[in-house]
């Protein structure tokens, strides 16, 4: 019997009696089995929670309504609002013109975002690269908006000229361009100067929102991302579990205060109706503010930088390895063709077709780096890294209107 078949066994609930420390331990043990050869998605491994789940993990934090609320009788909205002013400032957001709150993750910051975009411009159609998350057409599914997939290039970077031959298209419809800081596949960057340009000669006018759920601090630290009012940026979403490595998917939400609509007064609960979920995890909020307080900003641009350098050093190992290998300059992402599966069934990559990736989240080691390019180059000759697939291979139920 193998060890899944037999953890799904001890942990059904309709068997008596359960095995309750058993079953957690078992899930540990598999964690930590895994751990030493996941380098394929974006989870930094580097920061010490335990003094958060120590003090705060054994009771109910829930941030229920606005973080500018304060009802309630155990919540963390002053960390909570301390984060968000953190993030903000980080990315010269103007402090007249800000709100935001935790979230669950990217996915739910692109729905907040993308629903007080589409209330502003109901009849906007939504523009997004093929090389986009996949939340965001499933957030143009919920919101029933119109979705317009633009061209991504080679690299992952949005195909400019595709996304203005499309806004002529529908040029007296309104726009809402999802820009991406960090692509899934490749962590590409769209530029967002480039899509303001064209969003401020579109006649029907324009939202640019960014989903940043990697890359956002990380490039906001470098002073590459902003949010200022000459970036011409509506809203923007960054993720918590993934550079700030929280043990619990979270994340933050970014919206122009003056384009928001406000939600209504709950009075049983005596707050602001202004999120997605309603009751919000104040945990999340706490472990976000931890690690934000324990690096700071010099510590947080120290280890960007130190993650860069080893994925520099991951493309470079792989190179003389004679597998083909690239990053962009900015990117914790190291691009390669899709290692047979001897390899693939080692390491945790995420893979799409012949292309494959790692990231080189802080707490990654270079030992850990140079055990997978051993792996590689023991396996059978590299294939060429094949071009993303082009809007017109990967468009499903877009409407050309």
């Amino acid at each position: 019997m193998t060890h899944t078949r037999s953890l799904t066994e001890a942990a059904d609930l309709s068997q008596a009696p359960i095995d309750v420390t058993g079953v957690l331990n078992h899930l540990v043990y598999e964690a930590d089995a895994a751990a030493a050869t996941s380098i394929g998605f974006p989870g930094a491994v580097d920061l010490d929670q335990s003094e958060v789940m120590a003090s705060l993990g054994t009771r109910l934090w829930n941030n229920i309504g606005d973080p500018g609320d304060e009802g309630g009788t155990a919540h963390t909205r002053v960390l909570e609002r301390a984060v968000i002013a953190w993030v903000a400032d980080t990315l010269v957001m103007p402090p007249g013109d800000r709100w935001g709150y935790v979230t669950t993750g990217g996915t739910e910051g692109n729905l907040s975002a993308l629903n007080a975009a589409q209330r502003r411009l109901p009849k906007a159609r939504v523009y997004y690269s093929a090389a986009a998350h996949y939340s965001i057409p499933k957030t143009v599914a919920i919101i029933g908006a119109r979705g317009v997939v633009v061209d991504a290039g080679r690299d992952g970077e949005m195909d400019y000229a595709h996304l203005a031959a499309q806004l002529r298209r529908r040029r007296r419809c309104p726009a809402i361009v999802v820009a991406t800081a960090g692509t899934t596949m490749t962590e590409a960057v769209d530029d967002t100067a480039r899509i303001r340009a064209l969003l401020d000669d579109h006649a029907g006018g324009g939202y640019l929102h960014v989903d940043a759920a990697l890359s956002g601090i990380p490039l906001a630290l470098d002073g590459r991302l902003r949010l200022d009012d000459a970036a011409g940026i509506d809203s923007i979403t960054i993720s918590g579990h993934k550079f700030l490595g929280t043990p619990t998917p979270c994340g933050v939400v970014l919206i122009r205060d003056s384009i928001r609509t406000h939600g209504g007064r709950i009075a049983y609960t005596n707050t602001d109706d202004t999120t997605i979920t309603g009751s919000r995890c104040g945990l999340a909020a706490a472990l976000m503010w931890h690690a934000i307080a324990k690096q700071g900003r010099e510590g947080h641009l120290w280890r960007a930088t130190q993650a860069r350098r080893l994925a520099a050093y991951a493309t470079d190992q792989l190179i003389a390895a004679g597998w083909p290998a690239w990053r962009h300059p900015h990117a914790f992402t190291v691009v390669l063709p899709t290692p047979p599966e001897p390899v693939r069934k080692k390491w945790l990559l995420a893979t799409d077709g012949e292309t494959s990736h790692i990231i080189c989240m802080p707490g990654i080691t270079r030992g850990q780096i140079d055990a997978f390019v051993s792996d590689v180059a023991a396996a059978a000759g590299p294939r060429s890294i094949p071009r993303p697939r082009s809007s017109s291979e990967s468009r499903t139920g877009i409407s050309p209107h």
